[in-house]
């Protein structure tokens, strides 16, 4: 899957601010500094595209880059600890709550957790929300160039066996993984209407 000629598009900090569509499109979603912006900017192959920052919270609302016309990524804020006031924080969950449910563009969800630490009770939650609004998602593992390959290969296969369900490790420092990313969003994205 080629994604190329990857711009910003929009951005949404409340439901009024969302764009229509205008390609289908894949989220993004995961706790704060789980690598949801250093995905991003693998997939397009720009380094710089979805800004990164090691205080957790950077993404402040809906993020939209297009894909050419093919499609658009969608990054959405963090869920758990980040450096913003309550109030802020507490208006995202409407904000990502009316996007996941009512989006009729949105093909799937790509979910990160940190394989280090494996999907917790809010990526199970998002998982479980997901599944009753029928909305495609892959469990994405990221960071996995933090362990060793015989330790990747260990704790990959102790959490498919936890959560019955395939996951997909990346690293967003090697790009390790990526491919298979790729491989599922151009599968979600089959049929798929803006």
């Amino acid at each position: 899957m080629k994604t190329e000629n990857a711009e910003f598009w929009a951005a949404a900090r409340n439901v009024a601010e969302i764009p229509r569509p205008r390609a289908p499109e894949i989220a993004v979603a995961g706790r704060s500094n789980v690598g949801k912006s250093t995905l991003i900017n693998r997939l397009t192959r720009r380094k710089r595209l979805a800004r990164t920052s090691a205080t957790p919270g950077c993404t402040r609302g809906l993020i939209f880059y297009t894909i050419g016309e093919r499609m658009v990524l969608v990054d959405l804020p963090g869920y758990g600890w980040a450096r913003r006031s309550v109030e802020e924080r507490a208006a995202w969950k409407p904000l990502v709550e009316g996007y996941l449910s009512k989006r009729r563009a949105l093909a799937g969800v790509l979910v990160l957790t940190d394989i280090r630490r494996g999907p917790q009770e809010e990526e199970l939650q998002l998982a479980e929300y997901l599944d009753a609004h029928d909305i495609k998602r892959v469990w994405v593992m990221t960071k996995a160039d933090q362990l060793s390959r015989a330790e990747l290969a260990r704790r990959q296969t102790v959490l498919e066996s936890e959560i019955d369900e395939p996951m997909i490790a990346v690293s967003g420092e090697t790009g390790a993984g990526v491919d298979a990313v790729e491989r599922w969003m151009a599968k979600a994205l089959r049929g798929a209407r803006a």
